[in-house]
């Protein structure tokens, strides 16, 4: 192997507890809720699927359908799905649901996984090449740099700078172009069986993780390492 790509939600880091979520957007807007009530709506969101990076939606509005099909082809939709779940929940201010979307887009809302920059710094240091590719509708630089992840990755590949999402073989091959990489001669590292593993079509060789909470998942991109030499 010569590159690796690796998924970023559940793979190389995860985005806080959906109860962390809302606390941090009521105390940035002042804004309190009974510990009962609060709990209530943090199940609410949860099962709505609204938090990015979290749980998948328990159902989906027949309105929002299309769009959450396709949230990751643009800034626009992505927002615009995620918002709409929310909407489902109600809050004590309807600013709150855009406040929400904000929130998880912060390096805050983001913690790497305890072995990410370990595995990425070895592998750039024994002359790998380390790409990112995404299913996303925002620029999640910010959070590498913030982490210190940043320093260790080539290129990003991001589903609404393209246009188009994972499972399509398109965003795959768009990043290993960006690593100048054979895909037959790429790792693709990632969390989601049907996503991530568009890659096999190329040629790919895939290899998948949980996407745990990062205290129960201390060391499971480490394999990784004996996969490429």
């Amino acid at each position: 192997m010569t590159a690796v790509l690796f998924d970023f939600s559940g793979t190389l880091c995860r985005i806080e507890s959906v109860d962390s979520w809302l606390r941090a957007v009521l105390t940035e807007a002042d804004l309190t809720l009974p510990e009962a009530e609060l709990a209530e709506t943090a199940q609410a969101l949860e099962r709505s699927g609204a938090l990015p990076g979290g749980s998948t939606p328990a159902h989906v509005p027949r309105e929002l359908a299309e769009l959450w099909a396709t949230r990751d082809s643009s800034a626009e939709r992505h927002r615009a799905a995620y918002t709409g779940l929310s909407r489902q929940v109600p809050l004590p201010d309807a600013q709150l649901h855009d406040a929400l979307y904000d929130r998880h887009r912060t390096p805050a809302a983001w913690a790497p996984y305890p072995d990410a920059v370990e595995v990425l710094r070895t592998l750039r240091e024994g002359g790998i090449g380390v790409g990112v590719v995404s299913n996303i509708g925002w620029d999640l630089r910010p959070v590498f740099r913030e982490h210190g992840l940043d320093p260790f990755v080539d290129s990003y590949t991001l589903s609404y700078e393209h246009g188009v999402q994972k499972p399509d073989p398109r965003l795959f091959a768009a990043a290993c172009a960006a690593l100048g990489a054979d895909p037959r001669d790429t790792l693709m590292v990632g969390d989601e069986r049907r996503a991530d593993g568009g890659a096999a079509a190329l040629g790919c060789r895939v290899h998948f993780v949980d996407p745990l909470p990062v205290a129960e998942r201390p060391d499971s991109l480490r394999p990784i390492l004996g996969m490429v030499g």
